[in-house]
């Protein structure tokens, strides 16, 4: 991306696309944007981002493609296939795909990129739409090593930090890896608090206990202190994380890998979205057991 144009489709500009797309353009590049719902392409406009009228017409004739999507489906209804964006891209143009799917639908991508001559760089970002504007995510990748080099810069505009991992879908498993260890940590939160409460710790006394202690990474503090005002709005929900351990425990089976705590805590998030908490921060399981051990609201 060092010599050629500054030219940059986003495909998909929801929660964490849009600021995505707008720190692109922030550090310069001219950002061509589509997404399927219209309220979002008004969203973009109002930022300073232009619109195209197709997926096509965004892609046609651009060094690279950003895509931001919610899930395998999208995933394999926007890239692939005769009408999918892959096929509307140069030979020698690169597509950077950073959204949370499964390996089995990656690799699918791969097979057609390499059909087409693109440059499929897997570069799933970690963090949440509460952090995006900030230049806060970081980003795994992986895919040919020339295009990932070349496409540094573009990267840095909207990730503090890159980490290179391999040839093929590495940064795939690794975004799984990453996703399965804020779940169970959430898990294993909410029963910590909950045995706190039962044995007569205050609620804040617990949540400064969590922070000074030896387990207080920045996963735990990142969720201390909302909790500290019960705050369970939603920078990433009790059904995102559901489908997400459905995507970790796919690939658990494939590559045989017992993962009986994702498994554990899969039920748990089914159990919050039956309850119709479903929309609620994924830190909702702390709700979740404490109803189980009839605890009500603490004193705040």
């Amino acid at each position: 991306m060092t010599d050629a144009p500054k030219n940059i489709a986003f495909i998909g500009i929801g929660k964490m696309g849009l600021p995505m797309s707008g720190l692109i353009a922030k550090a310069g590049y001219a950002v061509t944007a589509f997404d399927r719902s219209a309220a979002r392409l008004d969203e973009a406009r109002a930022q300073g981002i232009s619109i195209a009228a197709s997926p096509a017409e965004a892609v046609g004739g651009k060094a690279a493609i950003v895509t931001s999507l919610p899930d395998d489906a999208a995933l394999r209804s926007a890239l692939l296939g005769p009408t999918g964006l892959i096929a509307a891209m140069a030979a020698g143009s690169v597509l950077i795909e950073t959204s949370t799917v499964s390996v089995e639908a990656s690799a699918e991508v791969d097979v057609t990129a390499q059909a087409r001559g693109v440059f499929y760089l897997r570069a799933p970002v970690s963090g949440n739409a509460s952090i995006v504007h900030t230049g806060a995510l970081s980003c795994f990748v992986s895919g040919p090593k020339d295009a990932y080099e070349n496409a540094k810069p573009l990267l840095a505009a909207f990730t503090r930090a890159q980490t290179y991992l391999g040839p093929g879908e590495e940064a795939r498993y690794a975004k799984l890896a990453v996703n399965l260890m804020i779940a169970v940590s959430a898990a294993m939160m909410a029963e910590s608090l909950a045995l706190a409460r039962k044995g007569g710790i205050g609620w804040q006394d617990i949540l400064k206990v969590l922070d000074d202690s030896a387990v207080a990474s920045p996963m735990v503090k990142y969720k201390t202190a909302p909790l500290r005002n019960r705050d369970f709005d939603s920078t990433f929900s009790c059904r995102q994380m559901a489908k997400d351990l459905d995507l970790i425990l796919g690939a658990g089976h494939a590559v045989g890998v017992p993962l009986q705590l994702a498994a554990q805590v899969r039920e748990t998030y089914g159990s919050l979205v039956a309850q119709g908490d479903g929309d609620a921060d994924f830190i909702a399981t702390v709700k979740h057991i404490e109803r189980l051990s009839g605890l009500g609201e603490p004193k705040l």
